[in-house]
């Protein structure tokens, strides 16, 4: 077709230019927003409340207040309160025309409520835009933020960005579904089983509020319990919120809500849904179309209207704590839930943290318990094997496992699969002398070498391949495994029972269950998969590589690790065996062949009140480099009881190869760390004391990063 017949035929190519203005002007007014974001010169005010009260999503402590900006009347109906928008932020009070504040870059926040003037005397900036009108910040949620901002020493902001998911249009277009009538109160079940389960549901099922610390019996019957729980509450015309620390575990609490209540009761808040589902849902509940709430761990701050019930499984794990500002944990928050909404709160667990067992000996939960003639029969068989043992053992000085453990594999796979634990993942993770046990090091960055398929040899810090070592404490050529992973234990495992199928869970590909003919599955902790019909036995690795941690809680966590997985195993009724590999006469190991972790938490709880170590105190942690700490220090307002620990050095990440904490030093900045103790009725000061300095030294610019942790998990 030639240009004439282009012209013709009104082409755009060929159209005159007043045409193509023509076309170019309504195409923009069609696809332009309604609510352009722009500084509405000279646009009217909104009549009534004229004053929009806004926190603006910075994010840093000194700006951790609220600003007041005016309100034009085209966006009038949708500027109320809860709802997201955007306004222009950092113009100064030179920027003035036609008596209204312009200029600035533009950012998002929230409305947090309407007035009829300002308290600020200089003009007020307009909003740019109402971004959705879809309210999604309560006053119960915006109470819960502040609080816990508050609690963490951090910004409102902060946690905001932590309680409210992203935004996704189609999601708020989609209606929720109508919500439906309070279901009927369920059987008791299983919650039989435990002295006052049966009163505790009670409780719940007429509008209650109690609280209680759960230790749960052995076996899988833990989901079903807690659905119970959470029914109970529905049937009361309340809400129920459930935090785990995985989505596997998700999953399970998922399938017992639909078997008990059916489809549609409940919403399942986890990463794995993708943010265009999980945002759908989240609205779903804060519509109140939906009363009950499963997740992980931001699923700690979900909006359930009238909230019943809260509760948190398996506390201890390290999922619960979030790696960004401020760092909250779920079982923190969940009690502030439930002092702010006054509703039941159930903490639950095979096994029992120390904060647990203080929120007991403070009168503040009771406990939930089972007799031990009901923990005898539902607990597997624990046996053990010391030092003492190995070092009379011929089999374990030239394999890595002792006869008892062989015994119990080679009985346990006549009935069933049996679960080995490993406390790493990979082939040979940690190496050492041979001769005088040293640490063996890479000499370029002095970093840990490990053990690579094939033989070789690498720096888990800097890559570095090791041809010719040698022990630079003895001279000695020859290497032991230090820590054996996953990968390796399985290959061992594998030449010893080549009739056997061996799986592996871990890091690159966890199991959810297998079934329960005989197998062997090793995995690491955490990664441990269900079996049909449980375990026939179980072997735990390794224990001084979990009990030798340089840490505080090392004694608990490995006791809960290991209780996690026997409580996998059959009972001991039905054969069920495990083989703990640890010194016997460690607390732990005894608590696990008694199986008592209340009384070993009890026990940790009265030592660390005669040390005044954590959850007896309240502690924070200040890191940063040493001229920075101290500046940092020496500038805050700190209680009166404030003890200061420290400053001590903080290992410096000296590679590639070593994964680096949020929060934490760069490659090879060297840090220090100190750690503020004060008694517990101050650590509301302490945190406010320490959100004061930050907020001052963020306010004057420049200087070295400082980095406040309240509460810290690792304390050394």
């Amino acid at each position: 077709m030639s240009s004439a017949d282009g012209e013709r035929d009104g082409g755009a190519e060929g159209a005159p230019p007043e045409q193509l203005a023509l076309i170019r002007e309504s195409v923009r007014q069609a696809k332009g927003p309604k609510a352009k974001p722009r500084t509405w010169r000279g646009a009217a005010l909104a009549k009534e409340l004229p004053v929009a009260r806004v926190l603006v999503d910075k994010g840093v402590l000194h700006l951790d207040r609220y600003f007041d900006y005016a309100v034009p009347e085209e966006l009038d109906a949708d500027a109320q309160p809860g709802v997201r928008v955007r306004v222009r932020f950092g113009a100064g009070r030179h920027r003035v025309r036609d008596g209204r504040r312009e200029g600035g870059g533009l950012i998002d926040g929230f409305l947090v409520e309407r007035l009829a003037e300002s308290d600020y005397s200089g003009p007020l900036a307009a909003l740019a835009q109402v971004v959705s009108p879809e309210p999604v910040l309560s006053e119960e949620l915006l109470g819960l933020a502040r609080a816990v901002a508050d609690r963490y020493a951090g910004s409102l902001a902060d946690v905001l960005q932590l309680a409210v998911p992203p935004r996704s249009a189609r999601a708020e277009q989609k209606a929720s579904p109508a919500p439906l009538p309070p279901p009927e109160v369920p059987e008791v079940g299983s919650w039989a089983r435990y002295e006052r389960g049966a009163g505790f549901l009670e409780a719940l099922a007429s509008g209650g509020a109690p609280r209680a610390v759960w230790n749960t019996l052995p076996g899988p019957e833990w989901s079903e319990e807690i659905a119970r729980a959470v029914a109970a509450t529905l049937a009361s015309g309340r809400g129920a919120l459930v935090v785990v620390p995985d989505g596997r575990a998700a999953g399970r609490v998922d399938a017992a809500l639909t078997a008990l209540l059916g489809e549609g009761r409940h919403a399942l808040l986890t990463a794995d849904a993708g943010p265009e589902k999980r945002y759908r849902q989240w609205l779903a509940v804060r519509r109140g179309s939906v009363r009950a709430v499963v997740g992980t761990r931001a699923a700690m701050f979900a909006p359930v209207q009238d909230l019943g019930l809260v509760a948190i499984w398996d506390d201890g794990d390290g999922s619960h704590s979030e790696p960004h500002a401020p760092q909250p944990h779920a079982r923190d928050v969940l009690l502030l839930r439930a002092a702010l909404d006054k509703c039941g709160f159930l903490l639950g667990s095979w096994s029992c943290t120390v904060e647990a067992a203080q929120l007991v000996e403070s009168g503040w939960a009771r406990p939930l318990v089972a007799s031990r003639e009901q923990v005898r029969g539902a607990a597997p068989l624990v046996r053990t094997v010391g030092d003492g043992d190995l070092a009379r053992d011929e089999a374990a000085r030239a394999a890595r496992l002792p006869t008892l453990a062989w015994q119990a594999v080679r009985e346990g796979l006549k009935h069933g699969p049996v679960l080995v634990q490993v406390p790493r993942r990979g082939y040979v993770p940690r190496m050492a002398c041979a001769q005088c046990r040293a640490a063996a090091r890479c000499r370029h960055c002095a970093g840990p070498l490990e053990g690579q398929d094939g033989g070789v040899l690498r720096c888990g810090w800097c890559g570095v391949e090791e041809s010719s070592w040698h022990c630079p404490e003895c001279g000695g050529f020859r290497l032991r495994a230090q820590v054996v992973g996953a990968r390796r234990t399985a290959e061992e495992l594998g030449r010893a029972f080549p009739a056997v199928p061996v799986r592996t869970s871990g890091r690159e590909q966890v199991l959810d269950t297998v079934p329960g003919t005989p197998a062997l599955v090793v995995s690491t902790p955490g990664a441990e998969p269900v079996a049909d019909g449980g375990y026939a036995a179980a072997l735990l690795l390794d224990g001084w590589a979990m009990l030798g941690r340089p840490d505080l809680r090392a004694g608990e966590d490995a006791l809960r690790r290991w209780i996690a997985a026997s409580s996998l195993v059959r009972p001991q009724g039905g054969g069920g065996t495990v083989v703990v590999v640890a010194e016997p006469t460690l607390r732990p190991v005894q608590a696990l062949v008694r199986w008592d972790p209340v009384g070993h938490a009890v026990r940790e709880l009265a030592e660390r009140g005669e040390l005044g170590f954590p959850p007896v105190s309240r502690m924070a942690a200040v890191a940063g480099v040493a001229g920075a700490v101290a500046e940092f220090l020496a500038a805050a307002e700190l209680p009166s009881d404030a003890e200061v620990l420290g400053p001590v050095a903080v290992p410096v990440v000296l590679g590639g190869g070593a994964a680096r904490r949020v929060g934490g030093p760069a490659v090879g900045e060297e840090w220090v760390r100190a750690l503020i103790r004060v008694r517990p009725g101050s650590g509301g000061a302490l945190a406010a004391a320490l959100k004061a300095a930050q907020a001052a030294r963020m306010a004057r610019g420049g200087g070295d990063v400082v980095r406040v942790r309240v509460d810290p998990p690792d304390i050394g």
